[in-house]
């Protein structure tokens, strides 16, 4: 069983930047933020595996670096150049199953089992 505690959160203006945190307790292979705007489905934004492989959605390349401490206890998300059609709640997942296979993280949801009560983050124009 793995719990996940996301901090970081809140509103700023657009070019601005804000770093989310996520407290992970036990072992994780793979973890991930997903975000969910209003009326919209949750989209994978970033993934890290154990290793340091990261994979991004193409709407936050060259913005957002995701990031795990040396314990890998803690998971990062460095936003930089926000824009209005970030905002959303940020939902830290992560899974503890060891997938050799992958190239690159999953941004799937199907692909994570534990899951954060998320962080809302709030870009204005």
């Amino acid at each position: 069983q793995v719990q996940l505690v996301e901090s970081g959160g809140g509103s700023v203006q657009a070019g601005g930047s804000l770093r989310l945190s996520c407290a992970a307790s036990g072992y994780t292979y793979s973890m991930g933020w997903f975000r969910q705007a209003p009326g919209k489905e949750r989209e994978g934004v970033a993934a890290i595996l154990r290793d340091g492989r990261t994979s991004y959605a193409d709407s936050v390349k060259g913005r957002f670096t995701i990031s795990q401490d040396n314990a890998k206890s803690t998971l990062n998300l460095q936003m930089n150049s926000l824009k209005p059609e970030d905002t959303g709640m940020y939902v830290c997942a992560a899974d503890n199953t060891p997938r050799s296979w992958w190239w690159l993280p999953s941004r799937k949801e199907a692909d994570f089992r534990y899951w954060g009560q998320g962080t809302q983050v709030t870009v204005s124009s």
